[in-house]
């Protein structure tokens, strides 16, 4: 299997705990219609425990697998107050089933004499949920949603929007993979004192990594049938301008390749990946 098609798999059923057989000609959403349509009552029964299915469980998890995973925010599309929801969290993640990622946002700087502005006012930082196996993410993400569709058989809007949307399966599992090939990269070197996503309130990057030698590195990851050109590498440049972040190296991901433009500028300051270097990593 190439990687690019492990990658798309286990986006889906990396973590079940049943054997599945495999047929690397027909296309991935063929497997997930012959598996999640055809066989639903079987992969509902690998959801464990089997209350995650039943309220509050659920909606809350389908709220982190829909959304951007900030904690608040999910409580709020699952209609949890805070005490509540924070301690469902707590379950969860003590299940496994759930893991937090620390915000390493910096609370705003305020001065006694300045009031900050009113959109500003109500702003939380706020750290985010992920999902320790892809499969209960895919489930609470895709599947549950249509559940009263696929018992009957009926699959045709549950794979509509798996078609329209299952990208963003595969863009978390290639940031996880860009994320450890970075720490790689710079582990006989400079290693990496901190490393992962990042948000604050202007904006989201893929990585921020900062090195030994206190060098800010910020990396975006794109799996897209296409090579990456110069302007997503402006594009990002103006991201980190937004936010007042001091990039010191700049790392693009692509499952695709580059532009020659953009190979023609690599250098120490810009790193550039593709799926080659992921294979290294991987092999």
């Amino acid at each position: 299997m190439s990687l690019e098609s492990a990658i798309e798999y286990f986006s889906i059923l990396g973590g079940i705990e049943t054997t599945v057989e495999l047929d690397y000609f027909e296309s991935v959403e063929a497997m997930v219609r012959s598996n999640f349509v055809e066989n639903f009552a079987l992969f509902e029964a690998q959801v464990r425990p089997s209350y995650l299915l039943e309220a509050p469980y659920s909606e809350l998890l389908s709220a982190i697998a829909r959304g951007d995973g900030k904690l608040y925010s999910a409580l709020r599309k699952a209609k949890l107050g805070e005490s509540v929801g924070e301690r469902i969290v707590n379950a969860l993640c003590e299940l496994g089933v759930l893991g937090v990622e620390i915000s390493r946002e910096q609370p705003l700087k305020t001065h006694p004499k300045h009031k900050l502005k009113k959109e500003l006012r109500c702003y939380r930082i706020q750290d985010k949920l992920r999902f320790t196996d892809p499969f209960l993410r895919f489930w609470f993400g895709f599947v549950s949603y249509y559940r009263s569709e696929l018992i009957q058989g009926m699959g045709e809007r549950f794979i509509e929007n798996f078609r329209n949307h299952h990208e963003r399966l595969r863009t978390l599992v290639f940031e996880q993979l860009c994320n450890d090939l970075l720490i790689d990269y710079f582990s006989q070197t400079t290693p990496l004192l901190s490393h992962g996503s990042y948000w604050n309130q202007y904006s989201e990057f893929d990585i921020l990594a900062v090195t030994s030698d206190k060098k800010l590195v910020l990396g975006e990851c794109k799996y897209k049938d296409r090579k990456v050109c110069k302007n997503e590498l402006n594009k990002l440049k103006a991201k980190a301008l937004q936010s007042g972040i001091k990039v010191d190296i700049y790392a693009l991901f692509s499952k695709d390749g580059f532009s020659n433009e953009l190979l023609g500028m690599k250098d120490e300051s810009l790193l550039l990946f593709d799926l080659n270097d992921l294979q290294g990593l991987c092999s």
